[in-house]
């Protein structure tokens, strides 16, 4: 199954940048490791508002259960709210 989940970050105020460089390094390891392993398979930026980060990912998993195994495994959740969407094939989709 593939699915859509919206991404927002906001960083507790008063955290140092050194914790919030720190997170952002971990959580980008964890990144790749979940595209090799076929987790993760698109990220984009969307418009977000100040002082947030904002993130669209496309996931794959067996079930939204195995997916929140996927996102609870990324460093940033601790500070992070996800919108998830579950994905379903369109009869018109060009690429089937």
């Amino acid at each position: 199954m593939e699915f859509l989940v919206d991404m927002v970050t906001t960083v507790p105020e008063g955290t140092s940048e050194e914790a919030v460089e720190e997170l952002r390094a971990r959580e980008a390891v964890r990144s790749r490791e979940l595209a090799a392993q076929g987790s993760l398979v698109r990220l984009w930026r969307p418009p977000h508002a100040p002082g947030e980060w904002r993130t669209w990912g496309l996931f794959r998993a067996d079930d939204a259960e195995q997916l929140e195994q996927v996102l609870a495994s990324m460093p940033l959740r601790v500070w992070r709210h996800d919108t998830v969407t579950p994905l379903s094939p369109h009869p018109n989709d060009p690429g089937l």
